[in-house]
């Protein structure tokens, strides 16, 4: 059987659509007797609607394995600033001999610079602040309609009373220092 170019394992939508199709299947083969009604299942769940059950469990496990694969390929690497380590204070993050491009790889910083130490090595947690917005129409509501500033503030949200039309009282936004 000739496949269309785009009917292979390289193509992730054709990929998901068959394991899909083999999950089920397997599925429905393991489970053919439960499907089948019974005289004594006559008033329990149709067959169809036991076979859809079976697709809905099939579609969670690969939407489940393809957020995990996606998640294991890689870490994003470390920012410059976050690899700033005065290097007697840098803690070994790769084993020896480690390449920079699998160190970053793996999460972590490269500086083969300064002999005696690691030169594969953890990085600084990013440093990060909260802020209010200063753009009202990307606000996140925090409150309610007649919120008072102090309620709002106790919350541990932003509250500035103006323009009409968005939320007062809104969420703050995180963000990265600066080194």
């Amino acid at each position: 059987m000739a496949t269309l170019p785009n009917q292979t394992k390289e193509n992730p939508a054709f990929w998901v659509k068959l394991q899909l199709e083999q999950c089920y299947q397997s599925s429905l083969g393991k489970h053919q007797e439960r499907i089948k009604p019974t005289a004594a299942r006559e008033g329990s769940t149709s067959p169809l609607a036991r076979a859809m059950d079976l697709k809905v469990l099939c579609a969670l496990s690969i939407t489940l394995i393809v957020a995990l694969s996606t998640l294991a390929e890689g870490i994003a690497p470390p920012t410059k600033c976050q690899c700033k380590v005065v290097p007697r204070e840098r803690t070994n993050c790769g084993y020896p001999g480690i390449s920079a491009a699998e160190c970053k790889k793996i999460g972590c910083c490269f500086n083969a610079s300064v002999p005696s130490v690691p030169w594969c090595y953890n990085p600084k947690p990013k440093k990060v602040k909260k802020v209010c917005p200063n753009d009202p129409y990307t606000r996140i509501n925090c409150g309610y309609p007649g919120i008072k500033p102090r309620e709002c503030t106790r919350k541990g949200c932003c509250f500035r009373a103006h323009p009409a039309g968005v939320p007062w009282c809104f969420y703050h936004r995180v963000v990265e220092e600066a080194c």
